[in-house]
């Protein structure tokens, strides 16, 4: 049987999802219930409340959704139905009939959609349907919460009478109005109303030539309120007819109240089942806003958590616009402890925290913040000491009251525990207390539980890196700034950090050293190492990270450069087509043209149409045959690419042309050389560099070593001059 304690779900803050959770019902029999939940007692109902979650979540994609599930409580009418002879007022069966029309649609729906919701419908096929309520007070009271004029056939007649009685009140009073009106007896306003009843306002100086009750006046006494004498018999014959309808209700709605009376205890279903779908539903909005799942559920004794977050700390951060990690961890059968060390306020006791609130949640029907992939079995015990919990009222220190915690943890635990301890060992000597935290290891070990502590001592670092099964692990810091990172690493211990974050907050180099040379330095080397492996470890994290980005950026790369190649094959081939036509056009044109220049010699037309047909022929033959769709698509093809080859090809002589300007420009803002005998010259349009031997009349004869030319002197380039001994 799996039993939590309390003191664990208050270490987890899971008081604390409750009241969120709390805060998401909408109705108050729901928000109480909420700030109840607890771990379930076995797997089978674990796996059940699970499912109902995770069926409600999926009720959000069917095309018909659950239906509204809210209702007033009944507290007071089931307290006031369980003394005899007490009578219900109106309105306390108009909550009644919706309480009893809202448990039977939801009944009708979970019974249509078995199939898709069959744990649902399980939650609610044990109760009770039935339409004897409803049907019952849907006949007496109308939907505005009135009793009806036929709930009775007395009443019925009686309501008849009242109303002719009212008709003649109001028929006998309007004749008086106009009477006294008549004679002017009446003040400017005519009428008013005094207690319910309508009166003449009469001018004082007349109020004895009216006949009737005087039922009062104005405050200055110049109007007299007086009911006529005509109404006075109706309106007893009214009072009469409305006693006796005050009467009829009354002993309608004590036998309403006994028909009730026996449904008392489905009553109490009805709300405890409607309370109970209230708390399901508020599950399935907490996971929608944790962006939650349910993971695999294993009998096997593993737990297997990837990217998991701590509930409360996501929507904090998330209010806050923070970033919040996730954690990935591991226990089985060949790793059951966890030894989580290194320096504070990097993540150790949020790693704990989490797994422990993870594993309380599901173990209470909630879904968790994890991958989907992630793999949770169930324990019967969660063990917990976190924290710094001294006990004043029964005088104990943080040590004795830690030292008590861990009596209760060597009674309760066994292979189907979790315990999560914070700080193990501390609060006394630190070799006492080490050694005693050992020796609670050992045990926990011994045993099989399954376990993660978070610590500072060395040799809890180093039993776990010695003894199978133990791990070693720390949270990542960044070596340089000793920036923390909020990453949990496996499979090595953490250094405390202790000198270099005192060197970091401005602690004298001095004092530091001198602290160095009181601490034995075999630990001084163990810690240093561990830093050295942890910084070490955060460079290779670096540059994996770093390969990994360049990785992603050359096959990001790659990918852009296949569709290139794939986009310059597709062009290549379009203009590759174009190309094709057009020689085919040019090959059709010469043979026209010789056709036109045989016809031109021979002036045979038989022999030019039989060549002309001959050619067309062939062509014919080339040619597929198209429709006129697949006819348009090929011209709207060709012409595309024919635009597109004409723009590409414009561009280029746009370009040799502006580069042939600039050459022009140049060649003409080139200062002009005066050549000499001795100057290295060339052709413009060669490559062959001579000098010149003489220069007469405007020729130059030039010396290309194997021959020599005459030539113009301004059609010569100059090259080079030789210098001047």
């Amino acid at each position: 049987m799996i039993k939590i304690h309390p003191k664990t779900l208050s270490d987890l803050e899971f008081h604390t999802v409750c009241a969120q959770l709390s805060e998401l019902c909408i109705t108050d029999m729901g928000k109480v219930k909420a700030l109840k939940l607890a771990p379930q007692r076995n797997y089978r109902k674990t796996l059940f409340v699970l499912d109902q979650t995770q069926e409600y979540i999926n009720s959000d994609t069917h095309e018909t959704p659950i239906p509204n599930h809210g209702f007033d409580a009944l507290d007071h009418e089931l307290k006031m139905l369980g003394i005899e002879d007490t009578v219900l007022e109106v309105g306390s069966f108009r909550k009644i009939g919706s309480l009893s029309e809202t448990v039977n649609t939801h009944l009708r729906y979970f019974r249509k959609f078995q199939e898709t919701f069959p744990v649902l419908h399980q939650t609610v096929r044990d109760t009770e349907y039935t339409t004897e309520l409803t049907d019952e007070i849907n006949t007496i009271v109308d939907r505005f919460g009135e009793i009806k004029d036929d709930a009775s056939p007395v009443l019925l007649q009686t309501r008849r009478a009242i109303n002719e009685v009212k008709a003649k009140i109001n028929s006998s009073f309007a004749s008086a109005l106009s009477r006294y009106a008549s004679f002017g007896y009446l003040d400017e306003i005519r009428e008013s109303i005094v207690d319910n009843v309508r009166v003449l306002a009469v001018s004082a100086m007349h109020r004895r030539k009216v006949k009737g009750s005087i039922l009062g006046n104005s405050k200055t006494g110049s109007i007299v309120y007086i009911q006529p004498e005509a109404t006075q018999t109706h309106q007893r014959e009214l009072n009469n007819l409305l006693y006796d309808e005050q009467e009829e209700v009354k002993r309608i709605l004590k036998a309403l109240t006994n028909f009730v009376r026996p449904f008392g205890p489905l009553l109490k279903d009805y709300q405890k089942l409607l309370s109970t779908i209230d708390v399901i539903a508020a599950k399935a909005k907490y996971a929608k806003k944790l962006d939650a799942v349910l993971p695999k559920i294993t009998k096997n004794r593993e737990l297997e958590i990837k990217e998991a977050y701590h509930p409360l700390l996501l929507l904090n951060n998330r209010k806050r616009g923070e970033k919040t990690y996730p954690q990935d961890i591991k226990l089985d059968e060949n790793n059951r402890i966890i030894v989580i060390s290194g320096p504070n306020a990097g993540g150790k006791s949020i790693t704990l925290k989490t797994v422990g609130l993870l594993q309380v949640m599901l173990q209470s029907g909630l879904l968790v913040p994890v991958h989907e992939y992630s793999r949770f079995c169930l324990f019967d015990k969660i063990l917990t000491d976190i924290g710094d919990n001294q006990s004043i009222e029964n005088h104990l220190s943080t040590y004795s009251y830690r030292l008590k915690n861990m009596n209760y943890f060597l009674r309760k635990c066994d292979d189907k525990t979790l315990f999560l301890i914070d700080e193990f060992g501390t609060g006394s000597d630190p070799e006492l207390g080490g050694a005693l935290a050992e020796t609670f290891l050992e045990v926990f070990y011994e045993r099989n539980s399954y376990g993660i502590i978070t610590t500072h001592y060395a040799n809890l670092k180093m039993m776990a890196n010695e003894t199978e099964a133990i791990t070693n692990a720390n949270m990542l810091f960044d070596s340089r700034t000793l920036e923390p990172l909020y990453k949990l690493y496996v499979g090595e211990a953490g250094s405390s950090f202790t000198f270099e974050v005192a060197q970091k907050n401005g602690i004298p180099y001095s004092l530091i050293n001198r602290s160095k040379k009181k601490v034995e330095r075999g630990k001084i080397r163990f810690d240093k190492s561990i830093a050295n492996l942890q910084k070490e470890r955060s460079k290779l994290a670096k540059t994996t990270t770093s390969l990994k980005t360049k990785e992603q950026e050359a096959a990001k790369q790659q990918q852009e450069l296949n569709k290139t190649n794939a986009r310059i094959q597709e062009k290549l081939e379009s203009y590759q087509e174009l190309y094709d036509s057009n020689q085919r056009l040019i090959y059709l044109g010469q043979k026209l043209d010789d056709l036109s220049d045989k016809f031109f010699t021979n002036k045979n037309k038989k022999l030019l149409l039989d060549e002309l047909y001959k050619v067309v022929q062939i062509e014919n033959s080339k040619r597929r045959k198209q429709n006129a769709k697949q006819k348009r698509a090929q011209k709207a093809k060709e012409r595309r690419v024919k635009q597109e080859a004409e723009k590409k090809v414009e561009v280029i002589r746009q370009k040799k042309k502006e580069e042939k300007q600039k050459e022009i420009q140049v060649e003409k803002e080139k200062p002009k050389i005066t050549l000499q005998v001795g100057d290295q010259v060339r052709l413009p349009d060669g490559r062959a560099v001579g000098s010149i031997d003489k220069i007469e009349k405007g020729k130059a004869t030039v010396d290309y070593g194997m021959f020599t030319t005459q030539v113009d002197v301004d059609t010569l380039e100059f090259v080079k001059r030789p210098k001047t001994k």
